[in-house]
């Protein structure tokens, strides 16, 4: 049975220094202060430890045939989306990132897939990127869950996403820069609390926003099963309903509506929040998503969907079916 990761990251093994090119600071690099690992520097203060199956692909092949998994989609590291630099620059990070991904999708066709990073904060550029991912081979982009604390249903963002509907390209929408970071940082509640809250955000922005409505065609699969957004749904709904004048003003349509019309990962941890998440939105909505190579994502990729006592067809849906949809390729070509 095929099985399709769509949420895996990677870097490449060796980035420039940014500071230096472009004149100041934030931008991430890699130290490689030992043999098959790396620490994840933002300028000089350490941000996380990675090893080799981050940049190797050779690596990353090794493991997904020890763990069962065919194909990954690849997308960047969150915090390497740089939409707080000048525009200009974050340009020349995606274009750096995306040519990456790209080299390494085309060297292994059968078993990456990749998605993209575009310069968010500036629309035209965005669009621009955008296309040349296209052209070089991706299957979509990955982008973050708020531009700056801007919400994705913010106007000047409309025509990126219209873009990808007119492209034919597919989102994947991942939490950073999480809302009331600085108030909660013990704990790691940034990761723990805050990025389920961030995901929510982004879906309800969306679907308050209309943006859904006005893109019927608009293919967007969101990371960590939903976030928050499915054990709320009720609550959202009932909000909608009591306060229409405070959520309804841009979209009418009651939010419950939307409900299998997007794409979620299964990264849920918990085989209750699979069953509750099935039963929302479908199997064919919902694709495998293990964050590797990270701690907090599925140690073992497909082993929560694997052990389910699920149909055949729901578990090919899973680990393959709702993944190849979302990304409108055809699994044949895996094969």
């Amino acid at each position: 049975m095929l099985t399709v990761d769509i949420h895996t990251h990677i870097l490449p093994e060796h980035i420039p220094n940014f500071r230096e090119r472009f004149g100041y600071g934030g931008f991430i690099h890699l130290d490689h202060h030992k043999n098959c690992c790396a620490r994840m520097m933002k300028d000089d203060h350490f941000f996380r430890e990675v090893e080799s199956n981050c940049w190797d692909p050779v690596t990353r092949q090794s493991e997904c045939d020890a763990l069962g998994v065919h194909v990954q989609v690849l997308s960047t590291v969150p915090v390497m989306f740089s939409y707080w630099a000048k525009p200009k620059d974050s340009l020349e990070v995606a274009k750096f990132l995306n040519d990456h991904i790209a080299e390494i999708v085309a060297l292994y066709p059968k078993r990456f897939i990749g998605l993209g990073t575009i310069p968010m904060q500036d629309t035209a550029l965005a669009i621009q990127e955008l296309k040349r991912c296209k052209e070089i081979g991706l299957a979509g982009v990955q982008i973050g869950s708020n531009v700056n604390q801007l919400n994705l249903n913010e106007e000047a963002f409309f025509p990126i996403f219209e873009a990808c509907q007119d492209l034919d390209m597919a989102i994947f929408i991942h939490p950073w820069e999480m809302m009331g970071t600085a108030n909660i940082q013990k704990y790691w509640l940034p990761w723990l609390v805050g990025m389920p809250a961030e995901t929510s955000r982004a879906i309800s922005s969306l679907i308050f926003g209309g943006v859904f409505e006005r893109l019927p065609k608009l293919r967007v699969a969101f990371a960590h099963g939903g976030g928050s957004f499915p054990s709320t749904i009720a609550r959202i709904e009932h909000g909608f309903n009591v306060r229409p004048d405070l959520c309804a003003i841009d979209n009418e349509v009651n939010p419950r509506e939307y409900l299998g019309k997007f794409w979620l990962d299964s990264l849920v941890h918990d085989p209750k929040m699979l069953d509750y998440i099935l039963d929302l939105w479908g199997s064919k909505r919902v694709a495998l998503g293990s964050d590797y190579p990270f701690p907090l994502g599925e140690l073992e990729p497909s082993k929560l969907i694997k052990s389910m006592p699920y149909t055949d067809e729901v578990k090919s849906d899973l680990l393959a079916g709702a993944a190849m949809e979302w990304l409108n390729l055809k699994a044949e070509t895996f094969l």
